[in-house]
């Protein structure tokens, strides 16, 4: 059987590595993982209570519009209904917008170190991506905007942008907005917007009704502890919306997903806290990289991506030996780890094996 040939040399997604089998293959009892983006606070007790009562809904398919969730959000968020759809994790909306939209030969562009699923997909509806380098880490916007043509179906801006955890600010992107032809998708992922403190920060949301192209994406996987259960979701005009359905799976996202969102949505105390820690903690990290005289982007996301002088395979293991598992292989970076801001005892942790770390780069120089 011959399969697409435009996915025959497609690398395959690796994950962050799991913790158990960290434990196993080094016999390590405590081992903390900062390489995925996850909340080291878990998710709202109500969560878990939900779940728990929908329990005895198990051998019942999920109700395959999201009506509630969708009547929750959207009041949470102030749209209307259909400007909502729901995926399994924002990754499969980013599946569905190149499933519904990209034929072979299309045009995207995408910054050059970025989250790597918009290529993937891309890549596998036969489209040509354009990688326009990032400008301090930051999305070049203007020289994205000069790669525009008539192929060009669709802009990826990832703000904060995975890895660097860099923004393009409210005017930047209404400045790029204003010049991008209508035919151009513009997909702006905000999947760590609720870690964002920054004041120039884009209130995306209001911008929809003015740009018809403007598609947002955002998830419940990061501050409200939902990555397990997969459930993301996209807002955009409702004719984009539409479309986007029409090549969606029925059941595409789970009951248990579901009422989860929906509880972790009616608990912004949790919320507003787990952001609060995380500011706390990511400055405190950022400091301790200045300490040590390691450059890092100045980040809005729970994450940070820092130069460690050193090939960044070779940080990953030491780290990983040490029980502390980050993440390496930044093609654009090939010295710098992207870790996780995790609760202040395993920021410490984290920073104590860094300087092992960095002490045996050090010894090992000739």
């Amino acid at each position: 059987m011959k399969p697409k040939s435009q996915i025959v040399n497609l690398p395959v997604y690796k994950p962050g590595k799991p913790i158990e089998e960290v434990k196993r293959e080094l016999g390590l009892e405590q081992v903390i993982k900062l390489a995925s983006n996850e909340n080291p606070y878990g998710s709202s007790p109500a969560v878990l209570e939900a779940i728990t009562r929908e329990m005895a809904n198990v051998s019942i398919y999920p109700d395959g519009s999201s009506a509630e969730l969708t009547e929750v959000l959207a009041k949470h968020l102030g749209v209307a209904r259909d400007h909502l759809i729901f995926g399994c994790g924002s990754d499969e909306i980013i599946a569905l917008i190149t499933r519904a939209f990209f034929l072979p030969g299309d045009e995207t562009i995408m910054a050059d170190q970025t989250f790597s699923v918009y290529k993937s997909n891309a890549d596998i509806e036969g489209a040509v991506t354009i990688e326009v380098p990032l400008k301090n880490g930051t999305h070049d916007l203007p020289a994205m905007l000069a790669q525009i043509n008539d192929r060009t179906k669709a802009v990826w801006v990832c703000n904060p942008n995975n890895p660097t955890g860099t923004i393009v600010s409210e005017q930047e992107l209404v400045t790029f907005m204003d010049q991008v032809p209508s035919h151009v998708m513009v997909v702006l992922d905000e999947a760590y917007y609720e870690f964002v403190t920054d004041d120039t920060y884009p209130q995306s949301i209001s911008l929809i009704e003015r740009y018809p192209n403007l598609v947002i994406l955002r998830t419940f996987s990061k501050i409200y502890g939902l990555a397990s259960l997969r459930i993301g979701y996209g807002i955009a005009r409702p004719e984009i919306i539409d479309l986007i359905n029409r090549v969606r799976e029925p059941f595409n996202t789970s009951r248990f997903g579901q009422v989860a969102a929906k509880a972790a949505l009616q608990d912004q105390a949790f919320v507003q806290e787990c952001a609060k820690s995380n500011a706390t903690d990511r400055e405190w990290l950022q400091h301790e990289f200045s300490r040590l005289g390691l450059t890092y982007f100045p980040t809005q996301g729970n994450f940070i991506l820092v130069d460690l002088n050193m090939p960044s395979a070779t940080a990953f293991q030491s780290l990983l030996k040490q029980g502390i598992i980050v993440r390496s292989g930044f093609h654009v970076y090939p010295t710098y780890i992207r870790v996780s801001v995790g609760t202040a005892e395993q920021n410490r942790a984290f920073v104590a094996a860094l300087e092992n770390t960095l002490a045996e780069n050090v010894a090992a120089r000739p």
